[in-house]
């Protein structure tokens, strides 16, 4: 497994590092309402140029900024092979019973495949390039409105920090089991089906088991520091968003009209 893992923030010095966390945050919303919205050959080769100026401004090594489409090909491979077999097509090049193999379909399952791996690159980007409190910061700052209606914002930006920062230890602490469990005979990659889903409970349950553990020794520390909830917690005083994230804002907006107006 890569040793830069998913949600795991590398330090650097390029534009996306720089920029505004809120900015980042709210752009990363609006590029992918951009990435839904669009249904053109000239609107997938706009939304993709634009996504690859920012991973390039990001200066993120390719490998790493694509991490999590690499590790998530066989999901892709399923995903395209249901739209592929089962789209319903009033033009079918091939059919029996409920399988049904047409262009629509074929179509159909790119599109939805070339959406997540937009998406998932988006993710890398904004995760890698931001730092995890600053991240859950810019949440809370944006979420901000919902105290008006009982919404405990604090509390849910304390949750998402705690399970951003925890996803690459997990993923280490899953590496470091799998290798054990192949070291001892198990077969996660090849084999039989049934032989490699056999293999999944020796997997799951220490994955489980060590979770809960975390977030009970995670628990015990917050209380022995005297947590008592967000509405208690002070932080800096936040700061205008500068002129370089609203332009970020505006170039992402702009990006999600042309695609409405394209579709």
């Amino acid at each position: 497994m890569n040793s830069q893992l998913t949600g795991q923030y590398i330090p650097g010095t390029s534009i996306m590092h720089r920029m505004d966390a809120r900015a980042k945050f709210s752009g990363f919303l609006l590029l992918i309402a951009a990435v839904i919205l669009t249904g053109t050959i000239k609107g997938y080769l706009l939304t993709i140029s634009f996504i690859l100026i920012i991973a390039a401004l990001s200066k993120l090594p390719p490998e790493i900024a694509t991490g999590s489409v690499r590790r998530m090909l066989p999901f892709f491979f399923v995903v395209f092979l249901l739209n592929v077999l089962f789209f319903e097509s009033e033009t079918p090049l091939w059919q029996w019973g409920i399988v049904t193999i047409s262009i629509d379909g074929i179509a159909q399952g790119a599109n939805i495949l070339l959406r997540i791996v937009l998406i998932l690159i988006l993710s890398n980007v904004l995760t890698l390039t931001t730092p995890p409190m600053a991240l859950m910061a810019a949440i809370e700052s944006l979420m901000s409105p919902l105290r008006f209606i009982g919404v405990p914002v604090g509390d849910v930006s304390m949750i998402l920090s705690v399970a951003v920062q925890f996803i690459p230890t997990l993923l280490r602490e899953t590496d470091d089991i799998r290798t054990a469990q192949t070291a001892r005979g198990a077969q996660f990659e090849s084999g039989k089906l049934l032989d490699r889903a056999k293999a999944l409970p020796p997997l799951l349950t220490p994955i489980f088991l060590s979770a809960f553990k975390r977030a009970d020794e995670l628990a015990v520390a917050m209380e022995a520091r005297g947590y008592r909830g967000g509405k208690h917690r002070t932080k800096k005083a936040s700061q205008p968003m500068p002129v370089s994230g609203w332009l970020a804002l505006l170039l992402c907006a702009a990006l999600c009209a042309l695609q409405i107006f394209l579709f």
